[in-house]
C-alpha cells in the first residue's frame, strides 16, 4: 500500500489550542506511517469547509483532518457554527468520496476543557488513515 498523504486544516482561533492540535497530529501521522503533505491555517472553523474543498481538489490529497475548538461563549453562537461547519464537512466527504475527520472540539465547552481535548487530534488523524486503509481495501488496491 502507498503512503497515506493526509492535508491539516487548523483553525487560528483559539491558536494555544489548534497549535498544540496540529503537533500532536503531524506527530500521530509519521507514526501511522502518514505524511501531512500540506496544512491550512483557517480563521475559524467557520471557513474550514471552504479549505477542506481546496485539498480534497487535490491529487496528492487521500485524506484531510479538520482540527479546531468551539468553546462556549455567552451566546449560542458556538452551536450554530459547530452544526453548520460539521454538516458542510460531511457534505465534502461524501461529495468527493475522500475521508474528512473531525477533530474539531466543541461545541459547548470551557477553555479547560478545550484544552483537555487537545488529544482529539490523535483521534483525528487515526480515523483518516483508518478509512483510507479500509477504501483502499475495498477498491482492491
Amino acid at each position: 500500500m502507498s503512503e497515506i498523504r493526509l492535508g491539516l486544516v487548523v483553525t487560528e482561533f483559539n491558536r494555544e489550542i489548534t497549535y498544540a492540535m496540529e503537533e500532536l497530529a503531524v506527530q500521530h501521522a509519521k507514526d501511522l506511517g502518514a505524511k501531512v503533505v500540506e496544512r491550512v491555517l483557517v480563521p475559524g472553523s467557520f471557513e474550514v469547509p471552504l479549505a477542506v474543498r481546496k485539498l480534497l481538489e487535490r491529487d496528492d490529497i487521500d485524506a484531510v483532518v479538520t482540527l479546531g475548538a468551539i468553546i462556549k461563549g455567552d451566546t449560542d453562537h458556538d452551536q450554530a457554527i459547530a452544526q453548520q461547519a460539521f454538516r458542510k464537512i460531511q457534505d465534502l466527504m461524501i461529495e468527493y468520496g475522500k475521508p474528512v475527520a473531525l477533530g474539531i472540539s466543541g461545541p459547548g465547552m470551557t477553555r479547560m476543557e478545550a484544552l483537555e481535548r487537545v488529544h482529539y487530534a490523535k483521534r483525528a488523524v487515526e480515523a483518516a488513515v483508518k478509512m483510507v486503509r479500509r477504501l483502499r481495501e475495498l477498491e482492491g488496491e
